[in-house]
């Protein structure tokens, strides 16, 4: 019998990709997401992103027992016990493969479970390894283990930052998003960023109202000479929508070489906040006469606006059929916002019409579209029936249409209807 010995890997020569005074081994993960935790991500720390990297104090995992699916097949666990009765180190290309089947599963136990063999294996990882277990930690809903080992990477490039930049955008914390970009901005050469970044950028601002930093952000985009991308361009004109700068907004696109549904819709958008109802229903129109495609927003965010027009000159009844020329009167969206519009506009009959045709996949935005338009006429009695119906389906009513129906109904005799 012939012993065969399988060959040690090799081990890539760029290694040194954290600081000397930590090694991987005293990475610990965290706490674990709840078991319906999927691409949700945690809260983050709160310590800032360092230019260079410094020891921190190793995190503490602490468990939540979880019930084991009976699933069939061999699972990563199983491979890890297999891999720990080997005589010879395990390759690092079994250990990407693991990472990439636990990125895909989303599985935080399974994820710390990988990691903390890894850490106990002794390998050297190089840069594209430890930016997959980034991914990996993000995917799995682990932003602060993630976090933890980002600080500890001597080396990043423009996908490690992208990750933890990602993570945040995605967890909404938008703060967090604009510090990353401007710690990745000292790194890296602003050249290297794709155009999807600035659109993140741009929502952060609006959503952190930072007006000063979104305003600056658009002056980067002129000298880059990027605001003739459709994706930024249209993020331009929803954060200056967003805080009643129709000007600024029409600025931008007007300064277009083409326009898009995205464009074209990003202008109806801002032009209902600032209640420029007769503006939006003229965009929609020439959207018409030049030939632009239309989509489910387009007419979802022109019927608000027939709606608080009051249906003048017949607009909202014009959507409508334009809808059914397109074929999107079946889109749950649509048949909301035409619900809502007939409602508000008084054409109740209209409205019971349209949302007998949700029938078969009737969502519980219309049922409460069709409540508002019973309240908002001030037929209550048909409110109060129309409310038990939607109990006696298993619909879950919004509180402020039930306030504004007590209200009106003058008696505490509807607080139970909840």
């Amino acid at each position: 019998m012939v012993l065969i010995t399988a060959p040690v890997p090799t081990v890539p020569s760029h290694h040194l990709l954290f600081d000397e005074n930590v090694d991987l081994k005293n990475m610990n993960p965290r706490t674990l997401p709840s078991p319906q935790h999927q691409l949700e991500l945690r809260p983050p720390l709160r310590h800032p992103i360092h230019s260079s990297p410094q020891a921190l104090t190793p995190l503490t995992t602490t468990f939540t027992k979880k019930k084991k699916n009976n699933r069939k097949g061999t699972t990563t666990s199983d491979i890890l016990h297999l891999m720990d009765a080997l005589p010879f180190p395990v390759p690092i290309d079994i250990y990407t493969s693991l990472i990439k089947e636990c990125t895909v599963s989303g599985d935080p136990e399974t994820a710390i479970e990988l990691f903390t063999h890894i850490s106990k294996s002794g390998i050297k990882p190089p840069l594209p390894f430890l930016n997959r277990i980034l991914i990996l930690f993000v995917s799995c809903g682990l932003l602060d283990d993630a976090r933890h080992m980002f600080d500890k990477m001597r080396l990043r490039d423009f996908n490690s930052w992208a990750t933890l930049f990602v993570a945040y955008y995605d967890a909404a914390h938008y703060d967090e998003v604009t510090t990353v970009f401007f710690n990745m901005l000292c790194q890296l050469d602003v050249l290297q960023f794709p155009p999807w970044i600035w659109p993140c950028l741009l929502k952060a601002c609006a959503c952190t109202e930072n007006v000063p930093l979104g305003i600056q952000v658009h002056g980067w985009l002129l000298k880059l000479g990027a605001c003739d991308h459709v994706l930024i361009s249209s993020s331009l004109i929803n954060f200056y929508g967003r805080f009643t700068s129709l000007e600024d907004a029409s600025a931008v696109f007007n300064g277009l070489s083409r326009h898009n549904t995205l464009t074209w819709t990003a202008k109806i958008v801002s032009g209902c906040r600032e209640r420029h109802f007769s503006l939006v229903f003229g965009d929609f129109k020439e959207m018409g006469m030049r030939g632009v495609k239309k989509d489910c927003f387009t007419f979802s965010s022109v019927l608000k606006a027939c709606g608080k027009m009051q249906n003048r000159e017949r607009c909202g009844e014009q959507v409508h059929a334009d809808a059914i020329k397109l074929g999107f009167v079946s889109d749950h969206y649509v048949q909301c916002s035409l619900i809502a519009m007939y409602g508000r506009c008084g054409l109740l009959r209209d409205a019971k019409s349209m949302f007998e045709m949700t029938r078969k996949e009737r969502k519980v935005d219309c049922w409460n579209a069709m409540l508002m338009g019973y309240i908002q006429n001030g037929l209550y009695n048909e409110a109060v029936k129309f409310l038990y119906q939607m109990q006696a389906a298993g619909m879950q009513t919004r509180e402020s249409l039930l306030k504004k129906l007590r209200i009106a109904c003058g008696s505490i005799n509807y607080s139970d209807m909840n």
